[in-house]
This record gives C-alpha cells, structure tokens and sequence, in this order.
C-alpha cells in the first residue's frame, strides 16, 4: 500500500463541505490513519491571485489582483500501489471545489 499527501488550497467557507465530501467518497482511503478517520489538518491564510483575461472567476475580476481568506488542507490518501485512489481524490477534489482552476500538491509518504 502506498501513501500520499494531499494539500490543498480552498476558500474558508468551503473546507468543510469539501473535506465532508472526500471523507464520504473514500471513507478508507482519505484521512485514514491508523484507526482514526476523517483526520486532517487545517490552517488559514490569505491567497493571492489575478484572473486572466480568457478566466471565470468565481471570486475577483479579470486583470484584477484579488486576495482570498484560503484554508490549507492536508489529508492522508491511501493507495493500492496503482495511484487509482489518489487520482480518484483528485478528482472529486476538483468536482466539488467552487474554483475553475484548483491548487494542490501531492507528496509521497514514506513509513521510517
């Protein structure tokens, strides 16, 4: 079984309905550790960005430098050691996110 990290950026009223929704769709496999579920960690900040001129943003205006309250959002992701649940995380993750382009990272775990 392989293990990932999945970070990402999302505007603060919309982390919970967005955790709630990953934690339902992959009730083993995302924020299962050990025998704790629905775990991740949450931190606020303030993101930054312009929309280009072809964007539909759901905050700010085109050609306008806009920032957003944001939570950062780290989950643990579970895999079968074919990447099918991380991918499948990833795309529910940008299903559900109100953004048109959606900032993430993904990070292999290592057990030591």
């Amino acid at each position: 079984m392989s293990r990932f990290k999945l970070v990402f950026f999302a505007p603060v009223q919309d982390t919970s309905r967005i955790l709630s929704h990953l934690f339902a769709k992959y009730p083993q496999n995302v924020g299962k550790i050990g025998q704790y579920e629905s775990c991740a960690f949450v931190a606020r900040g303030t993101g930054q960005f312009v929309p280009g001129p072809e964007a539909h943003p759901v905050v700010g205006t085109r050609g306008t430098l806009e920032f957003v309250e944001e939570s950062r959002v780290e989950v643990v992701v579970n895999d079968n050691g074919a990447n099918e649940e991380i991918r499948g995380a990833i795309r529910e993750l940008k299903s559900v996110h109100p953004y048109e382009e959606v900032a993430y990272d993904v990070y292999r775990l290592e057990d030591f």
